[in-house]
């Protein structure tokens, strides 16, 4: 018998502002009392979702039953900001393409396959345009190396024979009413979400043939007699198979420990702005260097808002100080001020962190980890795409569906050992913060 307890759970750091202005469309349930399925999945975010989804497609006889620790919507896939990425988007390094032409292809025919699955989810579901809107992206420049940056990056883009438009500082102004940016670089075939609303709704469409409870945290997982039980601390769920969905978290359930970095993200949401402020009513930038800014423009309920998440850090701990979110929001004001100096009037209503995971060499967390147990984890830096695309293959892998897509998506290393501590927490701190001094006014 194999028995793994999980000590540490997830913990929702500041209040996210799309999860603030998002409406659950379902009730919530919480797990009492002990149940059997055909499928057990722990974690309901962008991989967990999309596994069961394409398990209801391949089996759709099974029972399948999924485990929350929180709230969907409240917890890492309700605070990102909201990119399905499809070019590449390493956010590892400054330039986000920096590997073969073959790789890159390859990258972005998986990039689309997620994106593709995440819009017939959104038409199934009947999604918004404003929970999903396939409007594409503007890689922003605000300096000289930023422009650069770009340049090399739509010269990757052009080898791929990917479609592209380069932006001057003029049309730039016309699209966000700031004279901030030298230039950008746009594509077209990214799709942007309301993350919190987005998730929400996919739960929604599932829970009419799977069985989803949340406020249930797995505190003990156990597999005997060739099955695996999920102990909650209301109830059990045994299954045959187990899909683990829970990204970094996937450490504290005893596998790929010491190879996963867990970086915090944070951002900050304003109050509605004055009509007419900001530019046209929706854009969506990301910063030409990879370790600036996020800005996004949105429009819900009428009101328009903006986004906006800038630093990083490498913690080893999941719950972070009150202290720590108002340091981080003061850095997203002098941000927010510097882009749109009308707008300092304006208050932040919420802030926020979110921990995403990395490996050293940018590979997932995937596979059969023991016998019946699988893991979809470790996003590397694009949750919304990345883990879609995990949950998919995990769906396909445990029900033993040959694809050519999953042969490609298998064919990587396991993600390498970072140093031990506090070697490590000094190191990747350092790197990060030297990457964000020379971001300079990207960030």
């Amino acid at each position: 018998m194999t028995t793994t307890s999980v000590r540490r759970l997830p913990v929702e750091n500041g209040v996210s502002g799309w999860e603030a202005i998002s409406a659950r469309p379902f009730a919530a349930r919480t797990l009492e009392g002990n149940v059997t399925a055909d499928w057990l999945i722990i974690g309901a975010g962008f991989a967990g979702l999309s596994a069961a989804r394409r398990l209801l497609e391949l089996r759709p006889d099974d029972r399948i039953v999924i485990l929350e620790a929180g709230e969907v919507g409240k917890g890492t896939a309700g605070r990102n900001s909201g990119f399905m990425i499809d070019v590449p988007h390493n956010l590892s390094s400054s330039e986000y393409s920096s590997g073969s032409a073959d790789a890159t292809r390859l990258e972005m025919a998986q990039n689309r396959s997620a994106i593709a699955f995440a819009k017939a989810a959104a038409e199934e579901y009947g999604m918004s345009r404003e929970t999903v809107d396939p409007a594409g992206k503007i890689n922003a420049a605000a300096t000289a190396r930023g422009m650069a940056l770009n340049a090399s990056f739509g010269q990757s883009l052009r080898g791929a024979g990917e479609k592209h438009v380069f932006l001057d500082a003029g049309e730039m102004r016309d699209i966000t009413g700031s004279d901030y940016y030298l230039g950008g670089l746009y594509t077209p075939g990214a799709m942007l979400i309301q993350p919190a609303d987005y998730v929400r709704a996919f739960a929604a469409g599932l829970v009419r043939r799977a069985d989803l409870f949340e406020r249930s945290p797995v505190t003990v997982l156990r597999r005997g007699g060739g099955t695996w039980t999920a102990v909650t601390p209301r109830g059990t769920v045994t299954a045959p198979k187990t899909i683990v969905c829970v990204n970094g978290h996937i450490d504290d359930f005893g596998h790929f420990r010491g190879r996963l970095m867990h970086i915090f993200a944070y951002a900050s949401m304003t109050a509605p702005l004055p009509a007419g402020a900001a530019g046209r009513d929706r854009w969506a930038l990301l910063p030409a260097d990879a370790m600036g800014a996020t800005v996004r423009k949105i429009i819900s309920g009428g009101k328009a808002r903006i986004a906006i998440r800038t630093r990083y850090t490498y913690d080893t701990t999941v719950s972070l100080s009150a202290h720590r979110l108002a340091k981080m929001a003061q850095e997203h004001r002098r941000s927010l001020d510097a882009r749109f100096p009308e707008l300092a009037n304006i208050p932040f209503e919420h802030s926020w962190a979110g921990r995403l995971c990395l490996s050293r060499n940018h590979v997932p967390a995937f596979g059969e980890v023991e016998q019946g147990l699988y893991s979809a984890c470790c996003e590397n830096g694009l949750g919304t795409v990345k883990s879609t695309l995990a949950g998919m293959m995990a769906a396909e892998l445990a029900t033993g569906t040959r694809s050519r897509e999953l042969e490609d998506y298998m064919d990587h290393r396991q993600p390498s050992r970072i140093p031990p501590q506090p070697f490590a927490w000094l190191g990747i701190n350092s790197v990060i913060r030297l990457q964000e001094l020379r971001a300079g006014r990207e960030g």
